[in-house]
């Protein structure tokens, strides 16, 4: 059965586990309405992407 030689240093974990942090979401300004959005998602508030309507507004 596979068992650890050696204990894992805090160094040696930290730098495996350093790609596991949360990033914050990116945001930009929506150009038809101003809301904020995802990149490259359609708007929720007005329904816009790429300055066609694609989906009716939800208010």
């Amino acid at each position: 059965m596979a068992v650890p030689k050696r204990k894992t240093t805090p160094s040696k974990r930290g730098m495996r586990r350093s790609h596991d942090a949360l990033k914050a979401e990116a945001f930009q300004e929506c150009p038809n309405c101003g809301e904020l959005k995802r990149p490259h998602h359609v708007c929720p508030a007005c329904g816009y992407y790429n300055g066609r309507e694609i989906i009716a507004p939800s208010y």
